[in-house]
């Protein structure tokens, strides 16, 4: 036997609230929901392993307890929810007008506006990491649970609804641009490595490379070695004299103070000290064979 509770908690020209929670102690539970034209959808599963088909879609995506999506859709579209071997299938929508979120970003006043709003219209604020949906947090609970108990109606319950919805919206940038962020910060040596790579050549102190890539000094030099097992300036040094054995080899016509310059040495003694305590032979003889 299966129970519904579906109703639309609150309408306005821009926005809806529907919630859904159907029961059964059957093995299988559908619903569906409509995605209105040109709008995005802020979809909150409430309940275990929903699968979820839409029609403007051809993947099938299925979610665990306490996870969203926020969705863009530019025509109506119809989604088909889902469960097996299991007892509900809870879940609130949210519906918003594109206009209303325009309005509200204004892409035109900054560029960080902008880039939200082209993020949501690309859907990227479907996946979180390795194609998994973001998980609820703490606040968002909070706030719909909040949004469910509301019973004025009227003016108050609409600016209510709005407060909450922008709120929601803050907290899913946030989480969106941690993400972001703890993924910068997982290339970092991959990043300073792709640097010293296209200018080992250079006179670069280490203060002078933490500025140009915006780590920290202390980052910087810690994070490489852990990756690369090896500091940055011997990994320089690396560079340098590989390219200087390469050119020392393959060209007679260069002189040896040009090589040094072209390696990054200022100073032709000091390259010649560290070609000879790296290959064990000075430049001059390397060349004479």
């Amino acid at each position: 036997m299966k129970q519904t509770k579906r109703g639309l908690l609150f309408k306005s020209e821009d926005i809806k609230v529907i919630f859904n929670e159907d029961a059964t102690n059957e093995n299988y539970l559908q619903s569906h929901f409509i995605e209105g034209e040109s709008s995005f959808n802020l979809l909150f599963l409430l309940s275990p392993n929903i699968n979820l088909q839409a029609s403007d879609c051809g993947t099938q995506f299925k979610f665990k307890k306490n996870q969203y999506i926020l969705h863009y859709s530019s025509s109506e579209n119809r989604a088909e929810l889902w469960t097996e071997n299991q007892e509900t299938l809870k879940y609130i929508q949210i519906e918003v007008n594109y206009q209303y979120i325009f309005d509200l970003i204004d892409p035109h006043s900054t560029l960080e506006s902008a880039e939200i709003l082209e993020n949501m219209k690309n859907n990227n604020f479907i996946f979180l990491h390795k194609q998994t949906p973001p998980n609820m947090t703490v606040e968002m609970h909070m706030i719909l649970k909040e949004i469910l108990g509301y019973s004025k109606k009227g003016v108050m319950q609409k600016l209510f609804i709005e407060a909450k919805i922008i709120k929601l919206l803050i907290l899913i940038f946030e989480q969106f641009n941690e993400k972001d962020i703890e993924e910068d910060l997982s290339k970092t040596p991959e990043t300073i490595k792709k640097f010293l790579d296209e200018n080992y050549h250079k006179n670069l102190k280490i203060e002078e490379i933490s500025k140009i890539i915006g780590i920290n000094q202390n980052k910087l030099r810690r994070e490489f070695k852990e990756h690369y097992q090896t500091t940055i300036v011997d990994y320089v040094s690396e560079l340098r004299m590989l390219k200087a054995k390469k050119m020392i080899v393959n060209n007679n016509r260069i002189m040896i103070k040009e090589i040094a310059i072209e390696c990054g040495y200022e100073y032709v003694q000091n390259f010649t000290r560290a070609f000879k305590k790296k290959f064990g032979v000075s430049p001059e003889k390397l060349r004479l064979g």
